[in-house]
This record gives structure tokens, sequence and C-alpha cells, in this order.
């Protein structure tokens, strides 16, 4: 069965997908003219000079599917500060009820080319992105803040991030409250997850330090800057700081995993807060490789002890912790390893 058995519309039919034509202009038309249709991107590489549109409202909004090797990729003459493809950035709205309102993103490859960031959702509701390899991106992922009183829904799944290894790298940056992240792996950047907004259910999510040492301490695996926000298995693999929460964030994190497999950049800090421990933390294995020169559990910036957190049932290697500032916040004690 070929693709156009289905409905859809064959982006081939009316751009090149060889890697050298510009194909941003005609790729917008292709969008503002099929509302309600979904298309389909072929293997092959689709080269971008600025960022393609997809509409909020209901009435004009559709639904992009790619080949696995369809690419999406930034050319030369990228200059935008946005992302390659921008999900609900025109024809705004705040619609849940009208059909055509979820639709989506899935499939193939963002090439950011060490120039552009990866996919944005800067309006609309219940966006949906799946299945997406981000490759080469500043940010991968940017949820803007949503259009129902800020609030976006989307759903993000099983997509995989490569930032580009500079400090301003973040694998996915949530300014919208009450989104769904599951399933996904980062790589290459300085954050792994950003959130500076709440009621966002994070699961399956595994950020790794892969960059060249710059500024090491102050990298991160998770950075909470608003809490009320809920992590499930949220594994942050050999950043300078595993969860970093900002002042009065209360957060709940369960069955978590903080690792680091070498020495590099001194101190190695589980959890950092900006203020007091306010959050919850229960089921937490921590690996310190056991050779850092500082490895706390806990580092609290700003009254120190005077948080309202728990750390419920901690699993980590006694004779490698140093700094006992967690010991006031433990609850069902720790779990030799």
């Amino acid at each position: 069965m070929i693709t156009s058995d289905f409905g859809y519309i064959i982006a081939t039919d009316y751009v090149p997908a060889d890697g050298k034509t510009d194909v941003s202009d005609a790729l917008q038309a292709l969008i503002d003219q099929n509302p309600n249709r979904t298309i389909f991107f072929p293997d092959g590489i689709y080269l971008l000079s600025k960022p393609i549109l997809t509409p909020a409202h209901p009435e004009h909004s559709v639904s992009l599917k790619l080949s696995d090797f369809a690419v999406l990729r930034a050319s030369e003459d990228w200059t935008s500060e946005e992302a390659i493809v921008r999900l609900g950035a025109s024809h705004p709205a705040n619609d849940i009820y009208t059909i055509g309102s979820n639709y989506s993103f899935s499939g193939g490859i963002i090439d950011g080319a060490d120039r552009a960031s990866g996919i944005s959702i800067d309006g609309g509701r219940e966006t949906v992105v799946r299945d997406v390899s981000i490759k080469h991106t500043r940010i991968g992922i940017h949820i803007k803040r949503g259009a129902n009183s800020g609030s976006s829904d989307a759903d993000i799944s099983g997509v995989n991030i490569i930032g580009t290894g500079k400090t301003n790298s973040v694998g996915v940056l949530l300014e919208g409250y009450d989104n769904t992240l599951t399933n996904m792996r980062i790589a290459k950047v300085f954050i792994g997850v950003h959130l500076r907004s709440s009621g966002n259910s994070l699961r399956n999510i595994h950020p790794l330090y892969t960059c060249d040492g710059t500024d090491y301490q102050n990298s991160c695996g998770f950075r909470d800057d608003n809490g009320n926000n809920w992590y499930d298995y949220a594994y942050s693999d050999h950043f300078g700081i595993g969860y970093r929460l900002g002042r009065g964030v209360s957060s709940i994190f369960t069955n978590g995993f903080i690792w680091w497999y070498s020495s590099g950049g001194g101190r190695h800090a589980a959890v950092l807060c900006d203020g007091a421990f306010d959050s919850v933390i229960t089921n937490l294995k921590i690996g310190f490789c056991g050779t850092e020169t500082d490895n706390p559990v806990l580092v609290e910036l700003d009254a120190p002890g005077k948080g309202r957190g728990v750390f419920d049932r901690l699993a980590v290697k006694l004779q490698e912790v140093k700094g006992d500032a967690h010991l006031r916040y433990l609850q069902n004690g720790i779990i030799p390893q």
C-alpha cells in the first residue's frame, strides 16, 4: 500500500527532498493551503532557511508525519532564533472541542546543524510530538506558555535529543504548564530538562552529560524553578548536579537515579537547592564514582536545615558520601549499597 492510499498530502509531490533546495516557503504554502490534512514527508533531506509554522486553530490545523529517514535540516543561511518547526505558531486558538484541535508532529529527524533549535510548541493545546530524533540543536523541544491561562497540555513521547554541547544547550525547556513527557533520551546538553512551569509529569527521562566539561559543576540533569512537578524515574547521568531545585520548590520525585561514572569536575551534588529543601524524594539511588573531592547528597545554598522536604528510603554507599545535610530530612533510613 502506498502512502497516498491513506489520503495523505505527499510533500515530495510539491517540493524536492534533495538536501540542496531551500523548501521553506513551499512547505509553508503547503501547510497553509491544506487545513485539516496530514502531510507526509518521504525519506530525504528537506532544507530550511527559516522556521515552518503550523496553525493552532482547529479549522486550519495540520499534522506533520515524517518517514523514519526524512530529515528537516537547517541550512547554512539559517539566522532565526526560533525552532525549525513551530507548532501552533499561527492562527492562535484555545479550543479543544472543535474537530481538528488535536494536531501532531511524528517521526523522522530534525537536524539543527548546530544553528537552530528543534521543535517549539508556541500555541494551542494538546499538541502531540512523538517518535522523533532531534539532533544538533540548542534547545531540543521548547514548550512555550500555553493558550489556556499558561497551560499547554502537550504530550511528548519517544523523543531522542542531541544538543550542541555548549553551555546554552538544553534538551527540553518547559514554560507552558501541564505537560506530559515520557520515554526520552537526551545527550550533549548542559541542562537535560529545565522546568519553569508547574503541573508537568515526567516519566522515564534519561539525560546524559557528554559535553566538554566547561562550567561542569553547574550542569544539571533536571532543573526545576517552579515546583509542583512530578517525576517517575528521572535519571541524571553524570551531570555536575543531579536535581537542581529553585527557592521554595516543592516537587515529587519517585524511583530516581543519579549516577556518575568518573570524577570529572571535582564536586558532584545529587540534589542542590537554591533555598531550603522542600521536595519529596522517594526511592532515590545515588551512584557516586567514589573519587570526587566533594560529593554531597544535599546542598542548600540558603536557609540550610529550614526546609520541609523528605528523603524516603535513600540508596547510597555511605563511605562515598561527604556532608550530612540530608540526614535532617531522612525517613526510613539509608539502604546501604
